[in-house]
């Protein structure tokens, strides 16, 4: 039965909207469903009961057959989010940052499907042995947080899907179509995106951010904090005072100090390009314009046919 669901949910959603903190709530996910995607709800930025609700009123819509909710296992009330996406019936479960092993037998008991994110195909071997139906292999140029030996998605992808016999989820830098058919020509089934969803009308973050991503450039994102966990975002005084701090040697606890509390918060949700931590992607250079998900997905698939027909034409000429 999981072998089916694994197929169907990977030939039928090509196309994964990312569970973002403080982006992805109900309203995103169903619009990003009813686009023709997978939608994801971001359990990162809620607790339970919040969690419940959001999952109830997605479950109350048309579409509710294509959503599912991402979890982060390092979080503290990690038990309380799994049995609350369990209670709620909930049958599409992506995990990141933590040990598969944890919970992924108790999501399968229960009916889910699992996708692990991993940022390494020793990890991916992990998420493959401890039962998931999927890994997300999501390379260094992802928003948020990353993988510690920064291996981009061009290589990480392929290599992924050599190790293991489960399909692979593409993610890391990912906002056109042009960037969809080359990870899947590396062997993904599907791809994940976050940012290029997280600059549309119906995410959650504050309108300052969503013009944030608009702005940003090529080089407009930076990785620091890799004392706590690497983690991804745009250049501002906040990511600046936290690379020089990283340049001169601070400790694990120092930086700890230096972000503080809720700075995804104040950031994404609330706005403060200054102090706030504004995770995004280096896609983030990619996205011109706030869209709604209709319409990034629509875009999506005909950046992916032209891209499909110009290698038809380069291998084919006449």
């Amino acid at each position: 039965m999981q072998t089916e669901l694994s197929h169907r949910l990977a030939t039928r959603y090509p196309i994964v909207q990312a569970g973002m903190v403080w982006t992805a709530g109900w309203k995103l996910a169903v619009a990003a469903a009813r686009a023709g995607a997978l939608g994801l709800i971001g359990a990162g930025s809620m607790k339970p009961e919040l969690l419940r609700e959001h999952i109830r009123k997605a479950k109350a819509t048309e579409v509710a057959a294509a959503i599912g909710v991402n979890i982060p296992l390092i979080r503290g009330d990690v038990e309380a989010l799994v049995q609350t996406a369990i209670e709620e019936e909930l049958k599409i479960i992506f995990t990141s940052a933590g040990n598969p092993n944890a919970h992924t037998k108790k999501l399968k008991d229960a009916g889910c499907f699992v996708a692990h994110v991993v940022a390494s195909v020793k990890h991916a071997r992990k998420a493959e042995e401890a039962g998931c139906d999927a890994v997300v292999a999501e390379g260094f140029e992802a928003g948020g947080h990353n993988g510690v030996d920064e291996i981009t998605t061009l290589c990480l992808v392929p290599q992924v899907v050599d190790a293991v016999k489960i399909p692979v989820i593409a993610a890391g830098g990912i906002a056109d179509g042009r960037q969809m058919l080359a990870c899947l020509a590396l062997g993904a089934q599907a791809v994940q995106i976050g940012t290029r969803f997280a600059a549309t009308l119906e995410s959650s973050s504050h309108p300052l951010y969503k013009q944030a991503v608009v702005e940003a450039e090529d080089s407009s994102t930076m990785l620091v904090l890799k004392k706590v966990a690497p983690v991804r975002l745009k250049k501002n005084h906040f990511a600046l005072s936290a690379f020089d701090a990283q340049q001169h040697g601070a400790t694990k606890e120092e930086e700890v100090e230096l972000l503080g509390m809720k700075r995804e918060l104040l950031g994404i949700f609330e706005g403060d390009l200054e102090q706030g931590e504004l995770e995004m992607g280096q896609s983030s250079g990619l996205v011109r314009e706030i869209l709604t998900c209709d319409q990034v997905v629509q875009k999506l698939l005909i950046e992916y046919e032209e891209a499909r027909q110009s290698l038809k034409r380069i291998n084919n000429p006449k």
